[in-house]
């Protein structure tokens, strides 16, 4: 073999291996996407549930209301749910 054709071997074979990266990366980010959305749907149809037990109108959430302009800002409740998943999480990685 030649040193030209060895080269055209090598470049072909990265190249191949670089588009077999790409795919696989593509089949992960369109996993977790899908995941995401699942999760973002699971969290609209609970949402009537979580209003029942108070979160998102927790003391603490800042609530401006003038007029026709309403402000709202649930910092309490972002911290209680930040609490609660660290915990779950923590304990699934246990």
């Amino acid at each position: 073999m030649e040193l030209t054709t060895v080269k055209a071997v090598i470049v072909a074979a990265k190249y191949t291996t670089q588009q077999y990266k790409t795919r696989v990366w593509r089949q992960l980010m369109a996993r977790w996407l899908v995941a995401i959305g699942l999760v973002l749907v699971m969290i609209g149809l609970l949402w009537p549930l979580f209003s029942k037990l108070g979160l998102g109108r927790l003391p603490g959430d800042i609530v401006i209301e003038r007029g026709n302009f309403h402000f709202y800002f649930p910092i309490v409740t972002c911290l209680v749910l930040s609490v609660v998943l660290s915990f779950v999480l923590w304990l699934l990685n246990r």
